[in-house]
């Protein structure tokens, strides 16, 4: 007995699918402008290009004289288990993931000390994370957002002011 052979069934895409399995398109909009980087060392370095990074002892002297807000970018875990600035010194805890929301003088959910024109110093452990989060902070209009070199690491190390959790 001989069976003939039927066509394959023809698969239906459900429409929402279909929005988002066809060809990749470049945005024409504003992404189009947006820098790419031969990696994250360039990124970095496109990021400094336009800070004026500070010294731990700098930082210090700014903080303790009440010319600058130090802001503390760093996870929970790694504060508690690396210590943090004493708390004498008001530095403000702001995890990385919010601090744009936070320092955008436009938001509402910023902190009241927000602004164009204050002056910001953030710090991360050993300061990488913290050279782009204040440039992120220079692009929003940010206008003296800068970060500190070396992080925690470096004021801990250079004897300034901390306190365990």
């Amino acid at each position: 007995m001989v069976t003939a052979v039927s066509a394959a069934p023809t698969i239906q895409t459900h429409w929402e699918t279909r929005l988002f399995s066809g060809p990749v398109t470049r945005d024409p909009g504003r992404g189009r402008l947006a820098p790419t980087y031969a990696g994250i060392d360039d990124q970095l370095a496109d990021a400094r290009s336009r800070l004026r990074r500070v010294s731990v002892r700098a930082a210090y002297q700014e903080v303790l004289y009440g010319r600058a807000v130090l802001v503390d970018i760093r996870p929970a875990a790694q504060r508690a288990t690396e210590g943090e600035v004493a708390a004498h010194l008001h530095p403000l805890v702001v995890e990385r993931n919010v601090l744009e929301w936070r320092f955008d003088p436009r938001h509402e959910s910023r902190l009241p000390v927000a602004g164009f024109a204050t002056r910001v110093l953030v710090l991360c452990q050993e300061g990488y994370t913290s050279s782009l989060a204040a440039d992120a902070l220079l692009r929003l209009g940010v206008t003296r957002a800068t970060d500190v070199e070396g992080g925690f690491r470096a004021w801990r190390e250079a004897g300034l002011p901390t306190a365990q959790r």
